[in-house]
C-alpha cells in the first residue's frame, strides 16, 4: 500500500504575530526597550521624566502665585487708581508671562533631551 505523496506546500504553515519569547544577549543593555515594553525599569525612567516635568510645572505655578496673588490687596490698597490696574493687568504681567512661558518650555525640552540623552548613551 502506497501513501500519496502530499505536495510541500499545502504543509506549510505560515506563522503570523509577535513572537512569544525574547531573545535577550547577556552583557546588551537597551534601555529604550525597556520603556518600549513597559518593564518595571522602563516605567521607572518614564517617572523620573514626569516627576522633573512636574518640578518645573510647580516652579512655574509658585511664580505665578507670587507674582499675580498679591495684586487684588494692591488694588484694593488703591480704590481709585483704575487705571494703574488696567495697566498693570494689560501690560506690566505680559513680559513676565511670557519669560516665564519661555523658561518652562525649555526646561521641559531639557529635561526630555536628558532623558533621550541617558536611554540613548549605554
Amino acid at each position: 500500500m502506497t501513501v500519496p505523496h502530499q505536495d510541500p506546500a499545502e504543509r506549510r504553515v505560515v506563522v503570523t504575530g509577535p513572537p512569544r519569547r525574547t531573545r535577550r544577549t547577556s552583557g546588551y543593555y537597551r534601555p529604550r526597550t525597556e520603556i518600549d515594553e513597559q518593564t518595571t525599569l522602563g516605567h521607572t525612567y518614564v517617572r523620573s521624566l514626569m516627576r522633573t516635568q512636574l518640578r518645573a510645572a510647580l516652579a512655574v505655578f509658585a511664580v505665578l502665585v507670587l507674582l499675580i496673588g498679591p495684586l487684588p490687596l494692591l488694588f484694593a490698597a488703591m480704590p481709585d487708581a483704575r487705571r494703574l490696574e488696567w495697566a498693570v493687568l494689560g501690560f506690566g504681567l505680559y513680559v513676565p508671562l511670557v519669560l516665564l512661558a519661555r523658561w518652562y518650555v525649555r526646561r521641559a525640552e531639557r529635561n526630555e533631551r536628558d532623558l533621550v540623552r541617558l536611554v540613548e548613551d549605554r
